[in-house]
C-alpha cells in the first residue's frame, strides 16, 4: 500500500499566462526544429511548472515528482523558459519610448540586489565577488527603470552584488544614452538617489552635503521634495519581489539573475496589460 499522499493546488496566475507562455515555447521548439514527440511534456504543460517556479519558488524535486520527469530536465525546462521570456524584454530605448507615448514627466532608476545563496567565487576581500557590504548578504544587483507611479519598465543584465550602482549603470551600454535622449529631446529627467552622483547630465540626485558645511534651507527642501518623488522607485523593485518569490533567494547560478528579472518583468507586464 502506497504511503504517498497527493493533494490538488491551483497556480496563481491567470490561464491567458500559461497559454502566452506556452505559444512562446511552441514557437521557440519551432524555430529549433524540434519534431513531435521527442519531448517530455508538450508546451502547455512545460509552462505551467515554469510559472510555478517563479511564482512559488517551488523546488526542482517536487516539480519532477509532479510531471514524472527527471530533475535535470526540469532544470533545463526551465531555463528555456526563462530565456524565451528573457528575450521578450524590451531595452532601455523600447522603454523610454512606451513610457514617453504615455505622457510621463520623469522617470526613477534605482538598483536592488535579488538575494542569493553562499556564492564562493573569490574576489578582492574575504566575502568574495557577489558580496553586498551594503545589504550584508551574497546577491546581484539589478538596476531597474520605472514609471512615476514606480512601475518597473525596464531591468538590466546582472552585476555582482559589491558592485556600486554607478558602476552597474555603466556596465549597460545602451543605459545612459537613451538616458540622454530622454533628457535632451523630451525634458524627461530620471530622478536617482546619491549612489549615482555626477553619472550622467540627465540624472537628478540630491544634493550632497560639502564636507565641514550645511545645506541650505532651499537645498534641503529641494533634497525632500526629490527623495519623495523618486521614493515610489521602491514599489518597482516590491512588485517584481512580491509577485515572483524565485526573486525574493535565486538558488540557479547568479549570472542568470539578470535573465530571470527581466523574464519576469515580461510575466508583470504581460499580467497585468501594462508596459508604460
Amino acid at each position: 500500500m502506497s504511503t504517498d499522499v497527493t493533494y490538488t493546488c491551483v497556480l496563481d496566475a491567470d490561464r491567458g499566462t500559461v497559454e502566452f507562455l506556452s505559444r512562446l515555447l511552441a514557437c521557440h521548439r519551432h524555430a529549433l526544429g524540434t519534431r513531435a514527440g521527442p519531448r517530455a511534456l508538450g508546451p502547455f504543460k512545460q509552462a505551467v511548472p515554469i510559472l510555478r517556479w517563479f511564482l512559488e519558488a517551488t523546488r526542482p524535486a517536487p516539480l519532477a515528482t509532479d510531471d514524472a520527469i527527471g530533475k535535470s530536465t526540469v532544470y533545463t525546462s526551465l531555463h528555456e523558459g526563462i530565456d524565451v521570456l528573457a528575450a521578450r524584454a524590451p531595452d532601455p530605448e523600447q522603454a523610454l519610448d512606451r513610457d514617453q507615448q504615455a505622457g510621463a514627466g520623469h522617470l526613477n532608476l534605482d538598483g536592488t540586489v535579488v538575494r542569493t545563496g553562499r556564492v564562493a567565487t573569490p574576489g578582492p576581500n574575504r566575502a568574495g565577488l557577489w558580496c553586498s557590504g551594503k545589504h550584508k548578504h551574497h546577491g546581484g544587483n539589478i538596476q531597474v527603470l520605472s514609471a512615476p507611479d514606480g512601475w518597473p519598465l525596464w531591468t538590466c543584465g546582472v552585476r555582482p552584488g559589491r558592485e556600486h550602482d554607478t558602476t552597474c549603470a555603466r556596465a549597460e551600454a545602451d543605459l545612459l544614452p537613451a538616458l540622454d535622449k530622454a533628457a535632451a529631446e523630451n525634458d524627461r529627467p530620471t530622478l536617482t538617489d546619491l549612489g549615482y552622483v555626477n553619472l550622467s547630465p540627465a540624472l537628478r540626485h540630491p544634493i550632497k552635503k560639502p564636507a565641514g558645511q550645511e545645506l541650505t534651507d532651499e537645498h534641503k527642501a529641494y533634497n525632500q521634495l526629490l527623495r519623495g518623488v523618486h521614493g515610489a522607485a521602491e514599489r518597482a523593485h516590491s512588485l517584481l519581489k512580491t509577485a515572483f518569490k524565485a526573486l525574493r533567494r535565486v538558488s540557479l547560478d547568479p549570472w542568470r539573475i539578470g535573465a530571470i528579472t527581466r523574464a519576469a518583468l515580461v510575466l508583470l507586464q504581460f499580467e497585468h496589460g501594462r508596459t508604460t
